[in-house]
């Protein structure tokens, strides 16, 4: 059970599900090759991969788009249908029950090793089960591991739920035997620099919406588009959310819903990749042999995960008043049209209200409130203590039970048991990060490596120490920013408060827009 305060105010008790606790009592083969019978879209037809691919080729408006590009390159339209045709081969998933069942399997062994509990809320899970067969439903996870998509598949698996088709990058493609595991689980692949490329614009935005309008499958993508090095939340990317979108705004459905989902991580697979990544180190290229090597993962222990499956949002009831529709009836349905100023900003205005909902459905673990404080203090010393190095743990004990009770105030969701005493809590969460941190002697500390290296080596160099340091401040930062949306907005307008010296509102919403620009 964990307690949390809804952005309202309103406390409530959010009914957590560890999905593998019966993975722990009975057979993975057994929970793999169960009878799966999801309750789809009440709308949907009955479609292989292979029809719907023919139905994106035969469509009006890729039949245009092709002769368009045809005109203004010289080919001709056959030449251009062949190259459409080979971009949606490339691009297009081919889900096959028989690989759900392979990855189901595989993912229990996984997922018990590397993890302690997978928790969901079953009220979310029920929501959407209901919104599946009602209207064509957008998955929308927040973005912070690889895990990110495995694990969303294999919740669904387990309770019946169809399994979505999901934008994945390109470069997942290319891993040998993974790349079409992957695509026989749902996955379809996108190229990352599309630039101006029409033909593939057009392929790939009719690919997604005729998957929308026909409620093929659920749709999966990431709005934030990449994954966040540092765990905040990014910036949405508007492509996929305008193509997803469109088929409502032009009356094709009467409806979509889309479900905000908050996965939350006590420990992230990738922390020391993402570190590096922030310090410039490339990226390593996504192939099965580094799949393969970075087994070693699987001897390490990562806590719990939390997956918050959040209220569907109806698009048509958000979009009521902020959109005029009747400007898409003005131009057949099947010829390309620039959406206007006006649903622009309302598509953007619903990335962002997506990306607010998957904030305060973010559950913290103690960690990220002690990881406020350790990078505070990490190069200060207690009053009187000047000699002494880092943060005695009696006080990081008392001003994290502090930072606990603001945030509950300010409607976090925390993570956090009632039975064990609250400072062991804080040393259990702490210890699954002990790469970056330790308590020596009553002082916690960031964990610094030794000046000098192993026996017969040359000593670091200075460079070597400083990123060595910058890498451990690096990955506790990451944890810590998990969570700024908590504070971020009372710490504004406490600023807005400060400076004026006022608590008239009119001054107050003033200043506050300004330290937003600044910001």
């Amino acid at each position: 059970m964990t307690t949390c305060e809804d952005p309202s105010g309103f406390k409530q008790e959010d009914e957590f599900l560890d999905i593998l606790e019966e993975r722990r009592r009975s057979s993975d083969l057994g929970h793999a090759l169960r009878t799966f019978n999801p309750s789809l879209y009440r709308g949907a037809p009955p479609l292989s991969a292979g029809a719907l691919n023919r139905m994106v080729l035969e469509s009006q408006y890729l039949r245009y788009v092709t002769k368009e590009v045809a005109m203004e390159t010289g080919e001709s339209v056959d030449l251009v249908r062949e190259e459409a045709s080979g971009i949606l081969d490339e691009m297009s998933q081919n889900l096959q029950l028989g690989f759900i069942r392979l990855l189901g399997f595989t993912l229990s062994k996984v997922f018990k090793r590397l993890f302690s509990h997978i928790n969901i809320n079953q009220e979310g899970l029920n929501r959407l089960q209901q919104a599946i067969q009602e209207f064509p439903v957008i998955l929308m996870p927040n973005h912070r591991s690889y895990v990110d998509f495995l694990v969303l598949s294999y919740i669904l698996f387990t309770y019946d739920l169809p399994i979505p088709v999901i934008a994945a990058g390109i470069p997942l493609m290319d891993m040998k035997m993974v790349g079409e595991i992957l695509r026989r689980s749902g996955a379809f692949f996108i190229r990352r620099a599309i630039g101006s490329d029409k033909l593939y614009w057009a392929v790939l935005s009719e690919y997604v919406k005729t998957i929308v309008r026909t409620g093929y499958a659920p749709v999966e993508f990431y709005v934030e588009g990449l994954r966040s090095r540092t765990l905040k939340s990014l910036t949405p990317k508007l492509g996929m959310m305008h193509m997803v979108l469109e088929p409502f705004f032009k009356g094709e459905v009467y409806d979509i819903t889309l479900v905000p989902i908050s996965i939350s991580y006590d420990r992230v697979l990738e922390e020391s990749l993402l570190a590096h990544e922030l310090l410039g180190v490339p990226k390593p290229r996504e192939t099965t042999m580094g799949l393969l090597k970075a087994r070693r993962v699987l001897e390490e222990d990562y806590g719990s995960m939390h997956v918050y499956f959040g209220m569907p949002l109806s698009v048509r009831q958000l979009t009521k008043g902020r959109v005029d529709r009747c400007e898409y009836n003005l131009l057949p349905r099947d010829l390309p049209q620039r959406p206007s100023v006006e649903t622009q900003e309302c598509v953007s205005w619903l990335a962002q209200q997506v990306i607010r909902v998957q904030e305060q459905s973010t559950i913290l673990s103690p960690w990220s409130l002690m990881a406020c404080l350790v990078l505070q203090d990490h190069q200060n010393t207690d009053p009187g203590e000047e000699q002494e190095k880092g943060l005695s743990w009696e006080l990081l004990t008392q001003r994290t039970l502090w930072l606990k009770g603001l945030a509950i105030s300010f409607g976090a969701r925390l993570d956090w048991p009632e039975q064990p005493p609250e400072n062991q809590v804080m040393a259990s969460s702490m210890a699954l990060h002990r790469s970056v941190i330790r308590c020596h002697q009553g002082r916690v500390t960031l964990l610094e490596e030794e000046e000098e290296g192993p026996v017969g080596a040359a000593p670091f160099t200075t460079e070597e120490c400083v990123v060595r340091r910058a890498r451990a401040v690096l990955m506790v930062a990451a944890y810590r920013n998990q969570a700024l949306y908590v504070f971020i907005r009372p710490a504004m307008l406490a600023l807005a408060i400060h400076t004026t010296r006022s608590s008239q509102r009119g001054e107050l919403d003033t200043q506050h827009a300004a330290h937003r620009e600044v910001s």
